[in-house]
């Protein structure tokens, strides 16, 4: 469900005892039945049982920790990736980059979901799994290209993703406040996004 949806959310409350309570079914539940739920598509929000604060951000990073942990040489998240994440912390860019990811993670999933579906009506396993992992790399590439971008946003003419930036800003926006700025910015990213969903 959406996040304004808040009232029609599974309330999961944690207790001091690091102890997790499922409100709808009452019982206690662990980190690994929240990924289950999440994983189905079951939409939760955790709340500290003292204070009444919303933790469920802080409940999902730890989940993600576990899974990473359990995952071996099977991790989800590359070490560069990690990297650059931490570094966004103290970026001026820093404020673009949840809307950019989640943006990111949703056209991943529908790409995955529509390949998946193609394919098991297709072919055998072994096919789908060779063009399911043909389609993560293409996925991932356009993710990193992206990526550069933000890190090496004024590099010139030529995008840092390679993408040629022939295309005219929207309109002339005369130099002054950083506002302004910004919304330069804004139209040139976007206009480097759209050029590497095409490639």
């Amino acid at each position: 469900m959406a996040e304004n949806g808040k009232a029609h959310q599974t309330v999961i409350k944690k207790y001091a005892n690091r102890r997790l309570y499922h409100t709808g079914t009452s019982t206690y539940v662990t980190l690994e039945d929240l990924a289950t739920m999440v994983q189905s598509g079951e939409d939760f929000v955790v709340y500290d049982a003292r204070s009444g604060d919303d933790i469920t951000r802080s409940v999902l990073t730890q989940i993600i920790f576990e899974q990473e942990n359990k995952a071996g040489e099977d991790n989800l998240l590359p070490v560069a990736f990690l990297r650059q994440l931490i570094r966004f912390y103290g970026d001026s860019m820093r404020t673009m980059v949840p809307s950019f990811l989640e943006f990111s993670m949703a056209n991943f999933a529908r790409d995955q979901d529509g390949l998946r579906e193609k394919l098991s009506q297709s072919f055998g396993p072994s096919a789908f799994q060779h063009a399911l992992e043909e389609q993560v790399r293409a996925n991932m590439n356009f993710f990193g290209d992206a990526m550069k971008m933000f890190t090496n946003f004024g590099a010139g003419a030529q995008g840092a993703a390679g993408v040629p930036t022939t295309a005219q800003p929207p309109a002339a926006v005369p130099p002054g406040s950083d506002l302004d700025d910004l919304k330069r910015q804004m139209a040139e990213m976007q206009q480097r996004l759209e050029a590497l969903a095409k490639k």
